[in-house]
């Protein structure tokens, strides 16, 4: 196994995102002065997390030569190259050799939020240890515009800690106490999720998702901070505003 306790998605082409994605891997373009990659970075490693990994596909070399091995930013970078996008499921998998033998910490480089990663630091040691049947934990964000029917059901834990994830078509008494909200592409997965998945392949998150889900073996929490998916141009240009105070 490798040294990376956290990872960066950052392997897509970003089709929504042209035409700044032509010339530019989408994590590289800037809001606020920085990268996109850069704010996921520099959080990561607020938080601890100083080995990770990111995977790259699309204008790859660019993305590599501008991020190097970390060293610029206090961190240590572990590269996973794709000569195609694997999607999300085929991306982890094929990176997961570089990953410690700890539950990982795993976000999209698109996305931007004042998420504390500490605050992941007691999932991180439940989803590691034999008390907790849970193997994954995902933050959970209100629906946004774009994505208004939700991903799963986030039930209430009636001890406080973490609910059990629900899929959205599962029975639920009380759909307002329970209700269906969207993935914030931010999460903490046991490695051992990833070990028998074929490397070098294309695989969706998704179906395992449910699988997960269905064996009760994912938890949530709900943020209802800061956060943004940066799609479009117009997403850029609104986030660019937001941190240099004029929106």
């Amino acid at each position: 196994m490798g040294d990376a306790t956290a990872m960066i998605l950052a392997a897509g082409r970003g089709e929504r995102m042209r035409p700044l994605s032509d010339a530019t891997p989408k994590p590289l373009l800037v809001a606020g002065g920085k990268a996109l990659v850069v704010h996921q970075i520099e959080a990561l490693a607020r938080a601890g997390h100083r080995d990770i990994a990111i995977n790259a596909s699309h204008l790859a070399d660019r993305l590599v030569d501008a991020l190097a091995d970390g060293r610029a930013l206090g961190v240590r970078l572990h590269w996973s190259i794709e000569p195609e996008p694997l999607e999300t499921a085929g991306g982890l998998a094929t990176a997961s050799p570089l990953f410690a033998p700890v539950p990982i910490v795993v976000v999209s480089g698109d996305i931007w939020t004042d998420y504390d990663y500490a605050a992941l630091a007691p999932r991180i040691a439940a989803i590691a240890g034999p008390a907790d049947p849970a193997r994954a934990h995902l933050v959970r964000v209100p629906n946004p515009p774009y994505h208004p029917q939700g991903d799963f059901r986030l039930p209430a834990s009636a001890d406080g800690r973490p609910g059990r994830l629900a899929l959205p078509d599962a029975p639920s008494p009380a759909p307002s106490v329970a209700p269906v909200l969207t993935y914030g592409n931010i999460g903490v997965y046991h490695p051992a999720l990833f070990a028998e998945l074929p490397r070098g392949v294309k695989l969706k998150l998704l179906p395992l998702y449910r699988e997960w889900i269905g064996a009760g073996i994912v938890t949530g929490e709900r943020y209802d901070g800061r956060w943004a998916n940066i799609g479009t141009p117009e997403d850029l240009a609104g986030l660019d505003a937001a941190l240099a105070g004029r929106a």
